[in-house]
């Protein structure tokens, strides 16, 4: 779906137990700038068809919003990509791909802890190939902001979601994309008392944007966003 200017959007699932986030393309002939990756290598594949049925310019520049599996695994089906992440988030990327990811592991982790169940069936459902799943870290880190060559702006937000939790910002195109900065901890990690971290997005609404895009969620115009806000 077109938002506006030149960025593009691929929802994710609404259904909250499949764990699908949405992928944004940003389109530049001199390269488009991907924001996550999918969920999977056959998120990854169904995304790339959907890019190309719509002529637009295959990606460059992969950003990670955050490290989570289903924002990355997808990326090793994304073939000639710089891969921009934050600095903390390759740490653990670089733990996550040293896991041996297979039903069975999935099985024993679940095991051990049961509050991994849900994203873990979302992840058993998710890959079709464990042979072809590899996590891969960035190949570019910044720490604070980075600006890519076609104009989008790459910042560190963090919050409780994930410490390396980023935005994107088209400023030509009046765009923000929020990945799940301001949403509360994953399920395993939460507590009865995380609730999403509104005070976040209030600190990043601009007036020169006019679009507020988070990963699970419907895009929201500005003033939607700002009663969202204020309830």
């Amino acid at each position: 779906m077109h938002l506006a200017g030149r960025v593009w959007l691929c929802a994710g699932d609404p259904d909250p137990e499949s764990v699908q986030a949405g992928v944004a393309l940003i389109a530049d002939e001199r390269g488009s700038v991907l924001v996550d990756a999918g969920q999977s290598p056959s998120h990854a594949r169904e995304i790339r068809a959907a890019l190309l049925a719509a002529g637009l310019p295959p990606p460059r520049w992969l950003v990670y919003t955050h490290h989570h599996w289903d924002h990355v695994w997808g990326a090793c089906a994304w073939p000639d990509v710089e891969i921009v992440g934050h600095v903390s988030g390759a740490d653990l990327l670089r733990a996550e791909a040293t896991r041996p990811w297979s039903v069975r592991y999935l099985r024993e982790e679940v095991r051990s802890n049961r509050r991994l169940g849900p994203s873990f069936r979302a992840r058993a459902l998710a890959v079709d190939s464990w042979d072809e799943l590899r996590v891969l870290p960035p190949t570019r880190v910044f720490s604070d902001e980075v600006e890519l060559p076609t104009g989008v702006l790459v910042r560190h937000v963090g919050g409780r979601h994930a410490p390396d939790s980023t935005i994107v910002v088209v400023p030509d195109s009046g765009v923000m994309l929020l990945g799940d900065s301001w949403y509360p901890p994953p399920a395993h990690l939460r507590t009865p008392t995380d609730e999403p971290d509104l005070a976040l997005v209030g600190r990043l609404l601009d007036d020169d944007i006019g679009w507020y895009v988070s990963s699970h969620s419907p895009p929201l115009t500005l003033d939607e966003a700002r009663r969202a806000i204020t309830g």
